[in-house]
């Protein structure tokens, strides 16, 4: 009983947390406005992606817990593809998105949470086509909606395995070549990693 006690304050004094997590962007395919070929859509990979974290808590009971986090994620290589020659060969994208998380039952081993912020998203293009010649496209910073899901799961007493799902509702990249008619795009990440507590 003295041992859970005693576990419990100490996770309490922990009020700050650095995560790291590796996954994936997902990104819908868009249709491209006029286009005449045989294959008129823009095409996404599956960029390979990061995720910085800090957070600190705010307040919290044993039930819940707020903490004020800055989820900073970058995926480097976004590649693209298109049936004509109208697409960068790929971008970079950073999401930058000061958050408030909620926390439920913050000094278990499993606990839940959501996310929710704003901030801003940077796309910086690749300066050739996809098959031949110069990219027209530019890169751009748009603002960002960012909310999110996951399971923090206790594994040490300062480390903890973090399952990750977010959505970075952004702007999209410059396409001078591809119209899509779209403004917004949904960046979903999917990943994993840890949680260090201090």
């Amino acid at each position: 009983m003295m041992s859970i006690l005693g576990g419990s304050a100490a996770a309490q004094g922990e009020k700050n947390e650095l995560t790291g997590l590796i996954g994936r962007i997902f990104i819908s395919d868009q249709g491209i406005i006029g286009a005449t070929n045989e294959n008129p859509v823009v095409r996404s990979g599956k960029g390979l992606t990061f995720e910085v974290n800090y957070a600190r808590r705010l307040m919290g009971t044993p039930v819940f817990a707020i903490s004020g986090e800055v989820p900073a994620v970058f995926n480097l290589d976004e590649k693209l593809g298109s049936g004509d020659d109208v697409v960068p060969k790929n971008y970079k994208q950073i999401f930058v998105t000061p958050s408030a998380r909620l926390n439920l039952f913050p000094d278990t081993a499993v606990s839940p949470w959501v996310s929710l912020g704003g901030g801003f998203a940077h796309f910086s293009e690749n300066q050739d086509l996809i098959y031949y010649g110069p990219n027209p496209g530019t890169s751009s910073t748009s603002g960002v909606l960012q909310g999110g899901f996951g399971l923090d799961v206790r594994v040490l007493h300062q480390f903890s395995i973090r399952l990750d799902v977010r959505d970075f509702w952004s702007g999209t990249p410059n396409l001078p070549l591809a119209d899509t008619g779209k403004t917004r795009q949904h960046n979903y990440f999917v990943g994993g990693g840890v949680v260090w507590h201090f």
